[in-house]
């Protein structure tokens, strides 16, 4: 049983004397307690501290520009895209000439098609012209004015080209018989004869080559917003005097 030394827990009859040395405990051995980590490692200096070297990455070229010879710098730039100019379609109106003592008149045709006696855009006109101090019978200059001028054809017939026909047109028209005041009724005749914007409505525009020229609303908005009629009789009272002397 692999017993080696055995201790009986009494006194046995007629056994031998024990020996003193197997009744002895051997003592357990003792180990000193480990030290925290904090405590093993050797303390560092506060005024030293470890310098970390900041990698650099130092570009390689790759194998494609190895092969062809370009710096990666050359790879990076692109070719310049080309972007194409937006088709701008030619703008639509018919532009009418009249004239009216020393006024010239370039209203919007409502419909497209010249004036008849009996239109109520006409009508309209002559009420203004009247108010005015005007002949309420003007006199038509020329055919009307229609853009663009041909359906098909590669001829520009852009927002420029048009302003530039419709400026020609009415300095040729000057040129025969002087004006003292331009009207120019409509958004087409204020847009491509005084180059400007209905926030222009209703004011005296100087324009070169044509001299002086007063922006009226259309006349079919005028019908459909009767309430500018008002600002147009005001700026038409500041105007008048122009127009009147000439008369005189």
């Amino acid at each position: 049983m692999q017993v080696v030394n055995w201790v009986p827990r009494t006194e046995l009859p007629f056994a031998a004397p024990s020996r003193p040395e197997l009744l002895e405990m051997p003592e357990l051995p003792v180990f000193a307690p480990l030290a925290p980590a904090a405590e093993v490692q050797a303390p560092v200096s506060p005024m030293v501290k470890a310098v970390e070297r900041t990698k650099i990455e130092v570009p390689r070229p790759s194998l494609a520009s190895t092969r062809t010879g370009a710096t990666p710098v050359e790879e990076a730039v692109e070719a310049p895209v080309m972007v194409k100019a937006p088709i701008v379609p030619p703008p639509r109106f018919a532009l009418q000439l009249l004239r009216a003592g020393r006024c010239l008149l370039l209203v919007e045709l409502p419909t497209g098609e010249a004036f008849q006696s009996r239109d109520p855009a006409y009508l309209l006109l002559k009420d203004m012209l009247r108010a005015a101090g005007l002949p309420d019978s003007p006199q038509i200059v020329g055919e009307p004015v229609r853009w663009p001028l041909l359906v098909r054809g590669t001829m520009d017939q852009g927002p420029e080209a048009a302003r530039d026909f419709v400026q020609g047109f009415l300095s040729a028209r000057l040129e025969d018989a002087p004006c003292v005041c331009v009207w120019l009724i409509g958004l087409p005749a204020v847009r491509f004869a005084g180059e400007a914007e209905a926030e222009s409505f209703n004011r005296e525009l100087q324009i070169e080559g044509l001299g002086s020229a007063w922006a009226v609303p259309g006349l079919e908005l005028l019908m459909e917003e009767p309430q500018r009629k008002a600002d147009v009789w005001q700026a038409m009272r500041r105007l008048m005097a122009r127009w009147k002397e000439s008369n005189d």
